[in-house]
Order: structure tokens, then C-alpha cells, then sequence
């Protein structure tokens, strides 16, 4: 019997476990709080890798790779960041036998390291901007994980700038902000908010973040990526500075941005539901699984026949698809397996459609029949449509689920009552975060961007509000 998941209306975290585990996605491993990734969920990391280094060359971009360790010394470097670290950095003190005479730090960021070897490469105007990139694994030492949403080791792309102006500094950091945008919604199907950090949540060490916030199916927000505008802080700290055309040395201004292994997660959770993964054709390993179906041995050579035929001319097009003509699963197991682990389209082939000249369409349980003769002419047809749909879909849920409230029992009302996003009037200062976070658990996780000023009364204090912020539960 295939293994069941809990429904998400029972118990939402059970099912996004239940979804990792049986569509096949990530285990955890015998070190606590790290995961193995598995073919399914690595696959998806290798799309979505593939699809956003592209995004980041084509900006002009480089990748490069830095050390996994760091002298212990560099991260003391620029204050505010190590005390944004400390807690969560895992430190080797012992090496071949020995101790060694500086810890190392295991990688929980490459900032330091990375201006480090800035300071010695840049020495001109003429090698700025400095534009690079590398994709690496990452250690956060967390108390509580979830796979892909919070691990000890996770993997990630992180970019690192430096820049001749402040304005060219934010123009970069802007413009990274847009592009994982621009991504999400592309690629993930999956609407963000783009807005400022609070000075409460910004980066260790940074003047100003940015980020992507994006509604999961129980109302909770998701961080997809951030984008950080550093100024001169590193830059004075690792003494990485350029000559300017007129002779002087000025500090470098820069900009570090990121996203992780999480996207995968915000995936399962955005789009998921009751039968397992639903996964947008963009970034899906299997875009389409083809299932043969017969009875008697006469109709398993011709309809075998037919359903080679078809992979043969669809992969011939650059569609990504399995063809499951084993004899040891029923068909009705076989679709299970293949929704558990999101394939998007699924053909069916059988004697019915076969005399008709037709496959049977199924996306999510919604079946149609297709002309064989329109197969190859449609399959990208059908692919952005269900792209579209998981897009428009997610649009409408988070719409439904944005809020303007009228006072602070208001926040607390709907907060309680229906979840998502409020979009709140917010004074601007820390102690009306803290009791915000104190009495209901939401956070500040964006001061929009695209939104005109609006005055208002602060929903916590009732002081002067100049502009409305979202707030929300968070991962």
C-alpha cells in the first residue's frame, strides 16, 4: 500500500514532512539537524541552480570559489557581524592530530574571507566593479531544523560585490532584489513582496536589506532571498580600497546577496496539497510521465507501442519525461506515485484511446482528452498552462489572504482568526516590533518598496505612522 500523508488541514507540519519523506525529497542524516538530499529533492536545486545562474551571468557575474574555513580573526573584523554570527558558528580547534594555532570557523557566510582577498586584488578604479558570485554549502549551527527550511548545513548561492559609488552599490543591490524576483515568479511560480528589512531584522553589518517574502499555504510567511547593501562597513574593516582617477584611494562600496535550499521548501509549501508535491513545470526534473495502460497481453504490445512512440518524439522536443511501463505496478499506484512526487502532466494511453487516436491528459485530477496527431504541437502549450495556473493560483491565495487591519485588537483578530499578511500603519521603532513579536509571534517581514507613503496611527503605540508594513507569522 503507498504510504499515506497527513492532510494539511490536520496538521500542516506532519504533511510538509510527510511530503519530504515520501515524494522522496531529503532524509535526516546521523548528524543532527543536517539532511541528505536525495535524487528528487537534488534534481530540483540543480533546475532551480541552472535556471538562476543564468539570471546571474547574464548580469555580469562570475562564479568563483572561496574556502570553507575562516580564521577566527576575521570575523572579529567588523564587530557588528560577528555578533550576528557568533551563536550560530560551528569552530574547528583540532587539525591532523594537533591543536591548531587560530580556530577556524566553518563557513557560516564568505564575507570575510571573500574581502580579504578583495583588499588584495582591487587596486584601481579600473577593476571595480568587482562582480562575483559562488555556489557553496553553508554551516548555521540551529537548535530548531526543518529539511530545507532550517538545517545546520544547507547549500546556497552568494554573490559579493564591490562598487567605485554608494549609488552603484544600491543600484546592484536593487537590481539583484529584482532579479530573484523576477525568478520566483518565473521559475517557482510564486509571488513575492519585495520590501526593507527593519533596522531590527537587517544583515549583521549591513546599511540596508532587502528582501523577498512570499505566503505559504498556512498563512505563514517565507524569506525566499535577501539582498544587502553593505556600504564601506566590510570594506573599512578588510582595508579593500581602490585609487581613483585622480590619484586618491577611496573605500570600496559593497553589496552580498543570497538564496538557499529553502526555495525548495517554499515550494512543497506554496504549492503542494492533500495528494503531495505539486511542482511547476519550469523546474520539474519529470515535466510529464507518460502511464500505459492494458489488461490483456494483446493490448500490451500495441498500446507499449504507441506510448514509446510518443517518448520518443516528446523527448526528441526537450520535454523532461518518464515513461512507466513497468508490469509490477498497477496504474492506480503508479498515479499515485507520480502526484506524490509532483510531476505535472501525466498522459494515459490505453485501448480506449488508442481506437479514439487520443491520449487522456490528467493535471491534478482533472482529465482531458488530446489528439495524438496534437500531442508534440501542445505539450508546451500545456506545460506554461499549468505554470500559469500555479502562479495565478498562488496570486489569488495570498490576495485572499492580505489583510488591512483597523487598530491593534484588529491585528490580533485576524491574525488569529485567518493568518497572511497584515499590512499594518507602523511607527517605525523597535520597542513596537518587540511587543508586536511579544504578544502575537508575527514579525515586521517588509516595509514595501512599491507602496505610497500613507499617514496613519502606529497599530501597536497609536503614535505617528507615515506608511503601512506587512506583517506576518514567519519560518
Amino acid at each position: 500500500m503507498p504510504e499515506r500523508i497527513t492532510p494539511q488541514s490536520k496538521d500542516f507540519a506532519e504533511w510538509y514532512n510527510d511530503v519530504c519523506r515520501v515524494a522522496e525529497l531529503a532524509d535526516y542524516s546521523p548528524v543532527r539537524g543536517c539532511m541528505v538530499i536525495r535524487p528528487n529533492g537534488y534534481e530540483l536545486w540543480e533546475n532551480i541552480q541552472r535556471a538562476l545562474d543564468e539570471r546571474i551571468k547574464a548580469l555580469g557575474h562570475r562564479n568563483a570559489y572561496f574556502p570553507l574555513f575562516i580564521p577566527e580573526s576575521f570575523l572579529r573584523k567588523e564587530k557588528e557581524h560577528v555578533e550576528g554570527f557568533a551563536p550560530e558558528c560551528a569552530v574547528v580547534t583540532h587539525g591532523g592530530g594537533k591543536k591548531l594555532d587560530e580556530p577556524l570557523v566553518v563557513r557560516p557566510t564568505s564575507e570575510t574571507v571573500m574581502y580579504h582577498m578583495y583588499a588584495k586584488w582591487i587596486k584601481s578604479y579600473r577593476d571595480l566593479p568587482l562582480l562575483l558570485n559562488q555556489w557553496a554549502n553553508v554551516v548555521r549551527w540551529e537548535m530548531r531544523t526543518r529539511l530545507f527550511l532550517r538545517t545546520t548545513e544547507f547549500l546556497w548561492q552568494e554573490g559579493h560585490t564591490a562598487h567605485a559609488t554608494e549609488a552603484d552599490a544600491e543600484e546592484e543591490t536593487r537590481k539583484i532584489l529584482d532579479m530573484y524576483a523576477e525568478f520566483a515568479e518565473t521559475e517557482l511560480a510564486i509571488p513575492v513582496i519585495k520590501g526593507l528589512k527593519s533596522e531590527k531584522e537587517r544583515f549583521a553589518g549591513a546599511l540596508r536589506t532587502y528582501t523577498l517574502e512570499a505566503l505559504m499555504k498556512d498563512g505563514r510567511a517565507l524569506q525566499m532571498g535577501t539582498s544587502h547593501n553593505l556600504g564601506q562597513n566590510f570594506s573599512k574593516a578588510f582595508d579593500v580600497k581602490y585609487q581613483t582617477e585622480r590619484g586618491d584611494w577611496q573605500y570600496c562600496w559593497q553589496a552580498s546577496w543570497g538564496v538557499s535550499t529553502r526555495l525548495i521548501g517554499a515550494v512543497i509549501m506554496a504549492h503542494g496539497d492533500d495528494r503531495g508535491l505539486m511542482l511547476p513545470p519550469r523546474i520539474a526534473s519529470r515535466q510529464l510521465v507518460i502511464v500505459p495502460i492494458y489488461k490483456s497481453d494483446d493490448d500490451r504490445g500495441r498500446v507499449l507501442e504507441a506510448a514509446r512512440k510518443l517518448e520518443a518524439g516528446l523527448k526528441a522536443k526537450g520535454v523532461r519525461l518518464v515513461l512507466d511501463d513497468r508490469d509490477t505496478v498497477t496504474p492506480g499506484n503508479k498515479f499515485y506515485k507520480w502526484e506524490v512526487e509532483g510531476v505535472p502532466v501525466r498522459f494515459e494511453i490505453g485501448p480506449r484511446d488508442l481506437e479514439k487516436n487520443q491520449v487522456t491528459v490528467a493535471v491534478r485530477g482533472k482529465k482531458s482528452p488530446l489528439p495524438l496527431d496534437r500531442v508534440e504541437s501542445e505539450i508546451f502549450e500545456i506545460l506554461e498552462r499549468v505554470q500559469k495556473e500555479m502562479l495565478d493560483g498562488a496570486l489569488s491565495f495570498r490576495e485572499e489572504r492580505t489583510h488591512r487591519v483597523d487598530g491593534y485588537e484588529d491585528f490580533k483578530a485576524k491574525l488569529e482568526e485567518r493568518g497572511g499578511f497584515l499590512f499594518a500603519p507602523w511607527c517605525g521603532k523597535s520597542a513596537c516590533e518587540d511587543r508586536i513579536q511579544e504578544d502575537t509571534k508575527a514579525t515586521l517581514r517588509a516595509i514595501p518598496l512599491d507602496e505610497s507613503k500613507e499617514a496613519g496611527k502606529c497599530v501597536a503605540c497609536g503614535g505617528a505612522s507615515e506608511r503601512n508594513v506587512y506583517f506576518a507569522k514567519g519560518y
